[in-house]
């Protein structure tokens, strides 16, 4: 697994921040971090990267133990982190320049056949490795301005560049596309996108499109716990008020009478002739709804089954 956490808890004073949290992401994954604000998404991610230890419990990265291990585990991890701490007097080119000096006084070197490859760029040293991120982070062209003349989400590209530029395996990333306007929202989308098609990625966010643009999972964590862990399709189904049919029919219909079909827990009217109907139990009432109207000599105009949008099933698991 490219990360394994097993019931870590992290306390600060008598505030239980993670409580027996556990969970693996592996190799190739896109996993997205989701919960409101204090719900525990940094405090995951710092102790990921060997910011803070945990409380108890035990986690590794590329099989390296976060304790025992964590000069390792940095050497694998490129991490993000919320305020994406820069130098805003330095070049991009000379920032990352500084930045592959750190890496390498710390012997910390890119991985065969990474990012070079992946550009189809021969490998030849920290000048190359310096020209890939900036090529793959879409920096060229602003490569020779100072950091604090770019716009948010061109920072934003020069923290993944640095995260980037040992070609780690894991990436890290506590919400990456915080404060982006909408076309720099869809350009670092975009980015992550490529970038995980050939590592393992882990993103917290607060916006449910993103997740279901970029990832291939999603786990949700509210108050320490996580409250669900499942591909984003299948988040989709996790509800606990039960399928919701949509239905139109060619005339008016009284919202009482429909409440009277079987299964059916709740009507809400849309219009004088459309409704939507929570069923009992996730049971499939689209053929009793049918017969209701068979009976009542109605024309139904459509009738499909709904399900929830993820940010509906997200509100619905953390709520308090």
């Amino acid at each position: 697994m490219s990360i394994k956490v097993n019931s870590i808890t992290k306390l600060y004073g008598t505030q239980k921040a993670l409580d027996a949290v556990s969970f693996e992401i592996a190799p190739g994954e896109v996993v997205g971090l989701l919960g409101p604000n204090g719900a525990g998404k940094s405090t995951i991610m710092k102790i990921l990267t060997c910011f803070i230890p945990p409380t108890s419990g035990d986690a590794s990265v590329c099989n390296f133990d976060i304790l025992e291990q964590s000069i390792e585990v940095r050497k694998k991890v490129g991490y993000l982190p919320e305020n994406n701490p820069l130098y805003l007097d330095l070049y991009v080119e000379e920032f990352l320049s500084f930045i592959d000096g750190i890496l390498a006084a710390s012997g910390i070197q890119s991985r065969k056949g990474g990012i070079s490859a992946s550009l189809q760029h021969p490998a030849s040293g920290s000048r190359q490795r310096i020209a890939d991120v900036i090529e793959l982070t879409g920096l060229t062209a602003e490569k020779h301005k100072k950091i604090g003349a770019l716009s948010k989400g061109y920072r934003q590209r020069v923290g993944l560049a640095q995260a980037l530029l040992h070609d780690p395996e894991v990436l890290i990333l506590d919400e990456p596309t915080s404060g982006l306007d909408p076309n720099q929202l869809l350009e670092i989308r975009s980015l992550i996108k490529t970038i995980g098609k050939e590592k393992t990625v882990m993103l917290s966010t607060h916006i449910m499109q993103e997740v279901e643009a970029i990832c291939d999972r999603a786990i949700i964590i509210h108050k320490g716990k996580i409250v669900a862990d499942d591909s984003t399709g299948n988040l989709h189904k996790i509800s606990s008020s039960g399928n919701i049919v949509s239905v139109e029919f060619s005339s008016e219909v009284n919202a009482g009478v429909l409440a009277t079909i079987p299964g059916v827990s709740m009507v809400k009217q849309v219009s004088p002739v459309s409704f939507q109907l929570t069923a009992k139990n996730n049971f499939d009432i689209r053929p009793d709804v049918f017969r209701f109207a068979v009976d009542n000599k109605l024309t139904v105009l459509s009738l499909q089954k709904e399900e929830l949008k993820l940010e509906e099933v997200f509100q619905e698991l953390t709520k308090d």
